[in-house]
């Protein structure tokens, strides 16, 4: 259900090489819901393509922080895992330090890659405290939390969830229309960051819909997400033929998982049976316009 670990590697290697300064599926649905597959080992979400936020920090406190700041930012991305180590240590270490925003955003990418949903959300609430209007966290939390749900999961703390990412996503993109382009970042590569976060935050409210079973609700948002995202996830075509099945718009679910089933990841044969399904339902039982 999630991207490759390749790609989440290289869109942290671009935003990595471009940060001067601060930063910016796990499915488990209800037994009222369609049933979704679980992923496989090479599966992992996504990452966005570039941090929006890269105005420079102020001058260090001491030349010990700074230090501590360099290497963090100069380790490789290659092991995640270590440099997220390495962020721990550093906002332990520097509980109050100016760079502890760019710290958080790193984190809150680096957990995602490995798909660690809870500490991926407590460090995204964390840089949001002290960051509010970060556009890509916003986007990424607020799209990842509707994924990492359990079906255990009481009704309140279910519907809290999904509140609180609906509350992000709609905020991310309330933010990114005015956002100012950074001085050192190209025309080409802010558009570019602008329309994945938006995608992300689409996809996040076309899932929170999906979740409360408001299947003709989720289906612009999803079809916004596929059209900004700059790689197809399969997630959202499987999602948009899985709505569009279920509010009776057969032949475009047929085209939704038509597609999801030629891209690559977990999703491939569950799409194939889901097309095969979705032809019969087409062929046997009227459909709804839009």
């Amino acid at each position: 259900m999630r991207s490759s670990r390749k790609q989440i590697l290289a869109a942290l290697a671009l935003g990595v090489a471009l940060f001067t300064g601060k930063p910016a599926f796990a499915q488990a649905p209800s037994s009222q819901q369609p049933a979704a597959p679980a992923a496989t080992d090479k599966d992992k979400a996504q990452a966005p393509v570039a941090p929006l936020t890269l105005d420079a920090a102020p001058p260090p406190v001491n030349a010990e922080e700074d230090a501590a700041m360099k290497a963090f930012r100069d380790a490789p991305i290659a092991d995640v895992a270590k440099k997220d180590q390495m962020g721990e240590e550093f906002v332990q270490k520097y509980p109050q330090s100016r760079y502890r925003v760019e710290v958080y955003g790193w984190l809150v990418r680096g957990y995602l890659s490995l798909g660690q949903m809870d500490k991926m959300e407590a460090a995204g609430d964390k840089e949001l405290e002290l960051e509010p209007n970060d556009p890509q966290t916003l986007a990424i939390v607020g799209s990842m939390l509707p994924r990492a749900m359990s079906s255990s999961m009481p009704d309140a703390q279910r519907e809290k969830r999904l509140a609180k990412a609906e509350q992000y996503c709609k905020k991310a993109l309330e933010i990114l229309p005015t956002y100012a382009k950074p001085a050192n970042m190209s025309d080409e590569l802010f558009v570019a960051a602008k329309n994945q976060t938006a995608a992300m935050a689409y996809s996040g409210l076309g899932l929170v819909a999906f979740r409360r079973a408001k299947y003709s609700d989720a289906i612009p948002s999803l079809e916004q997400a596929i059209k900004l995202e700059s790689s197809p996830d399969p997630v959202n075509f499987y999602l948009l033929g899985l709505c569009n099945e279920k509010a009776s718009h057969f032949d475009d679910a047929v085209a939704a998982f038509t597609k999801c089933a030629v891209l690559p990841g977990g999703l491939q044969a569950t799409c194939k049976s889901s097309t095969d399904e979705a032809k019969k339902l087409a062929a046997t039982q009227l459909s709804v316009p839009k």
